[in-house]
């Protein structure tokens, strides 16, 4: 798995843990709101013009806009500490690479 597929499934697993913890969805499901942070984000990993592409936390550039910048602020906040608490530091190991 390449870079930009692995920053794709820890973004749609990331999301995912947000969306049923927040929003009670099934396990394979989205919300329509957590959908929209999903393709956004996406859009933005995809069109990233950075090479080699830092993470969005690191970045200088700041693409995403102020609303989804915070959302996915959110996101990634909650799903951190579920992913701690419960044992889960392989997903967590895309923070410190």
């Amino acid at each position: 798995m390449d870079k930009q597929e692995n920053d794709k499934y820890i973004l749609e697993q990331f999301i995912s843990i947000y969306c049923r913890g927040n929003h009670k969805t099934p396990k394979a499901k989205l919300c329509s709101d957590c959908q929209k942070i999903l393709e956004y984000s996406l859009k933005r990993l995809e069109r990233c013009p950075q090479d080699p592409k830092p993470s969005c936390k690191n970045c200088e550039i700041h693409c995403y806009k102020p609303e989804y910048r915070e959302k996915i602020r959110q996101v990634m906040r909650y799903s951190g500490k579920h992913l701690i608490l419960r044992g889960r530091l392989d997903l967590l190991w895309h923070y410190f690479t």
